[in-house]
């Protein structure tokens, strides 16, 4: 086991999402050593191996992870933020106990922009998602308010299958 606990220390108004809270937790073991690890995990938005610092995508709200204490945003009560510092640990403890089967991460990772995406897209603007343009399009894959198979050129068209199958992988 790498880790026992991380302790509750604080909780903030969440500025994002107003009603909400940030939790802010204290692991009893610097984080250090299993950083690396836990960027070869998916839902990954930004690792930086210099600083040691991870930040991850949650179904709503960022987790981000420093060698000394955890940011949770949008989180509704302390009670849940209990619980998703507790699963957290759980998460830690089974990437530790993995990390044999893993490469650990040594250079930066960052997640996809929506001009990283729409490089990718027909940029025809023709329209047929629903959306004006395809860079708009872009946008919503990544706020993940769209589905790639929403784009019909993409779905229909083989030429872009590769492409298809790039963003897929990035999303």
């Amino acid at each position: 086991m790498y880790l026992e606990t991380i302790h509750l220390t604080k909780t903030l108004p969440c500025l994002a999402e107003p009603g909400k809270i940030i939790v802010i937790g204290k692991p009893n073991r610097s984080l250090d050593l299993v950083i690396p690890y836990l960027a070869t995990l998916p839902g990954v938005l930004a690792y930086n191996p210099e600083t040691l610092t991870l930040t991850f995508r949650r179904p709503s709200g960022f987790l981000t992870l420093y060698p000394d204490k955890v940011y949770l945003t949008q989180i509704t009560n302390e009670q849940e933020g209990r619980q998703v510092l507790t699963d957290l640990v759980a998460a830690i403890n089974a990437t530790w106990e993995h990390r044999s089967e893993l490469v650990a991460v040594t250079r930066p990772k960052r997640a996809p922009n929506h001009l990283d995406i729409w490089q990718l897209l027909p940029r025809t603007n023709c329209q047929a998602c629903g959306e004006r343009t395809c860079l708009a399009f872009a946008v919503g894959l990544v706020q993940r308010t769209r589905s790639v198979d929403e784009c019909p050129i993409l779905l229909r068209d083989t030429a872009f299958a590769e492409r298809k199958e790039t963003l897929e992988a990035m999303l």
